[in-house]
């Protein structure tokens, strides 16, 4: 595989980052968000990041190809030591294993940043996704039956969970 590595994003990345998801938002199957994004929306996202949140970009020979988000859960304090992950690949980047790679590497970051409790919510019908996820340790919490509607149609979202 070409040289690869993993760092924190930055704003200068918002621009290939807002690129990569609505990539995603387009082809639909992995996100609830049914309209593009812009750069401006990532640049908030990150400007008001705490100081345990962050995306970490994967880059392959200098080249931004997909990004990992450590979000908090909620704002409730109670939820202190929980987080969301979620990773977003370039579509040519996908089933290569950096999916997993990628993941690796949010779960080290949750564990440096104290967080004992991380979540993944998965369109249900994306069985890689939660497969890579289990593999990683992630187990199934359940599923939540037509909890959203895209093109007209009821999704089904699994909600899967990793303790530290």
């Amino acid at each position: 595989m070409q040289n690869s590595k993993i760092r924190k994003g930055t704003l200068n990345d918002c621009e290939v980052i807002t690129s990569i998801n609505n990539e995603h938002i387009l082809a639909g199957g992995s996100s609830m968000v049914t309209s593009t994004r812009s750069v401006e929306y990532f640049e908030q996202m990150m400007t008001n990041f705490n100081d345990r949140e962050l995306i970490e970009c994967l880059e392959i020979d200098g080249k931004v190809v997909g990004f990992g988000l450590i979000k908090r859960y909620s704002d409730r304090e109670g939820y202190k030591t929980t987080c969301e992950t979620a990773i977003y690949l370039r579509p040519n980047k996908m089933r290569m294993g950096l999916g997993t790679k990628m993941k690796r590497s949010l779960i080290e970051r949750c564990k440096e940043l104290g967080y004992h409790h991380l979540v993944a919510k998965i369109f249900s019908n994306n069985t890689a996704s939660i497969e890579y996820n289990r593999k990683l340790g992630y187990e199934l919490v359940g599923v939540q039956k037509e909890v959203g509607k895209i093109n007209d149609k009821w999704v089904d979202v699994t909600i899967m969970q990793l303790i530290l």
